[in-house]
């Protein structure tokens, strides 16, 4: 190859300026427009990343309000299962104080006219051929063939407070 001379070196000085200037235009064009795609793309990926963000804020917040409404019916059933509860103590030691209050009638003075008053009423109801027995806790219990009254003081006692509006109670 024959080396190039002196005077064509400088002849193609113009052409190689005017190549690299156009070089450098079209790496700047070409610059630009990745500059501008990249600012283009990492917007659509800002707006993506907050479409997802707003998306996951919103689940959270529905998720959140469910728990809530979860803990909230949780709570409400856990008050209510302790509100009976508390009733249901409330009313058994009712159910006891009655109960002792009506035996203590085997012990009061004009409990042989209680007695022979429920007597009466057994024979009413079974007929006079019933066989009424003294029970041992108070009260008596009538037999006739395929029949019983039970009218102990306990039974009467419950018969009573089955009779009262419980209900009634708890609106204090």
């Amino acid at each position: 190859m024959t080396t190039p001379q002196a005077g064509q070196a400088d002849a193609l000085a113009p052409v190689r300026t005017a190549l690299l200037r156009a070089a450098r235009t079209d790496a700047d064009a070409l610059l630009a427009q990745a500059r501008a795609d990249a600012a283009q793309t990492l917007d659509a990926v800002r707006a993506e990343a907050q479409a997802i963000l707003d998306e996951a804020r919103r689940q959270g917040e529905a998720d959140g309000a469910a728990a809530a409404r979860q803990l909230r019916m949780h709570a409400h059933r856990a008050a209510r299962a302790r509100q009976l509860a508390a009733r249901s103590e409330v009313y058994a030691e009712l159910r006891r104080q009655v109960t002792e209050g009506v035996r203590e009638l085997r012990h009061a003075e004009e409990y042989p006219a209680i007695r022979d008053r429920l007597a009466a009423r057994a024979r009413r109801l079974l007929g006079p051929d019933a066989s009424v027995e003294e029970h041992p806790g108070g009260g008596v219990v009538a037999v006739a063939p395929g029949r019983r009254v039970d009218l102990t003081l306990d039974a009467l006692a419950t018969r009573g407070l089955e009779r009262c509006d419980a209900e009634a109670l708890w609106a204090l």
